[in-house]
């Protein structure tokens, strides 16, 4: 391990809410005018956001065995540090997948094939970071997946319209938040032969951060422009460009925790987002 340069280990938990707050959203916008989001879907939401979160921490970390042995803030990982053997995680992750799919049987016929779909992104992203300085995109493409998946279950198809520019805006977030994640292990991803857009922007992150931002808020006035979104919603998507320029403005790169901060502080940003839908929907 290279010690001195990681923050110590972090809680999954806003990884957990960064998966499932754009599922609520998607569910948010497919509510009936004036009526607040289906509850019953939300909560099946989360559930299977915990699982899939779960499940993907469990391949992350089988394919990332041998490069967490070196860092020292992942080497006390389970299957790094050699307490759980490969063909117990194999059942774990069965155990973990069975479960998903039963959420995932309780929708409809549509979403199940949209759902199922989602499985190559979640089984290769882990490998991204080995290919490509890029798998940031990667994983907004796959973390993202709720927002068309939630239309498609209250729905029954995509409002491709709606669906794939909050699809969008959802892959341009996780493109801020996980490159400024990145920048806490940069040190070390060098030295493991480990690639990041954080390794990737260097001092251009900021601008980059920028961009990106810009591009999320544009396509989600697109996405409420398609569907006849009101006052609260443009105002949260205001609070929302506020929080990332707030974040990105005072964010310093070579700090963990600040970098750390900032990552978890996106929370903030989904669930503006999710209150401005609901109230923007009881608005019409």
């Amino acid at each position: 391990p290279f010690p001195g340069s990681e923050p110590p280990p972090r809680p999954a938990a806003p990884r957990t809410w960064l998966l499932y707050l754009p599922c609520t959203w998607s569910v948010g916008l497919a509510a009936e005018p004036g009526c607040l989001p289906d509850w019953h879907m939300l909560s099946l939401f989360g559930i299977g956001a915990v699982l899939m979160r779960g499940a993907g921490c469990t391949i992350n970390d089988m394919w990332d065995r041998g490069y967490d042995k070196k860092v020292a803030r992942t080497a006390s990982r389970p299957l790094a540090a050699g307490d759980i053997s490969t063909f117990q995680a194999f059942i774990f992750l069965g155990g973990q997948l069975s479960l998903a799919l039963c959420v995932l049987l309780s929708l409809n016929y549509y979403s199940i094939v949209l759902g199922t779909a989602s499985l190559p992104l979640v089984i290769t992203y882990p490998l991204m970071k080995r290919i490509t300085y890029w798998p940031q995109l990667v994983l907004g493409l796959t973390f993202n997946w709720g927002a068309l998946l939630g239309w498609s279950a209250i729905r029954g198809s995509c409002e491709w319209s709606v669906c794939l520019p909050l699809y969008l805006a959802g892959v341009m977030w996780t493109l801020v938040y996980d490159t400024i994640y990145a920048h806490q292990d940069k040190r070390d991803d060098i030295i493991i032969g480990v690639k990041s857009t954080a390794l990737q922007f260097k001092e251009d992150t900021k601008q980059w951060l920028g961009g990106f931002s810009l591009a999320m808020l544009l396509s989600l006035c697109i996405a409420g422009m398609n569907c006849n979104q009101t006052f609260p919603y443009y105002s949260a998507v205001a609070a929302v460009g506020a929080h990332l320029a707030h974040q990105i403005y005072t964010l310093d790169i070579d700090k963990p925790e600040d970098c750390w901060k900032k990552f978890a502080s996106n929370r903030t940003v989904g669930v503006l987002l999710f209150i401005g839908i609901v109230f923007g929907n009881l608005w019409k």
